[in-house]
């Protein structure tokens, strides 16, 4: 089914990170990466306001893989 796009922004797209507008069959990003964050930080927007008192993270993770990357051709 097409998608009908209003305004569209763009701010960053890393080397291994895919963009896609419209139909798409198979969507297979090249790299994985595990990022630790706390409350509030991956807020987006021309004009982004949080309030956060106390923020807590945790970063134990005991599997030992968490995204296994297939190559499809």
């Amino acid at each position: 089914m097409p998608a009908i796009l209003g305004s569209l922004k763009v701010i960053n797209i890393s080397s291994g990170g895919v963009l896609s507008i419209g139909d798409v069959g198979l969507i297979s990003p090249k790299t994985t990466a595990k990022t630790y964050a706390g409350s509030g930080s991956f807020n987006t927007g021309d004009f982004p306001q949080t309030y956060n008192v106390i923020s807590s993270t945790n970063t134990n993770d005991n599997d030992v893989l968490d995204e296994n990357i297939i190559a499809a051709i």
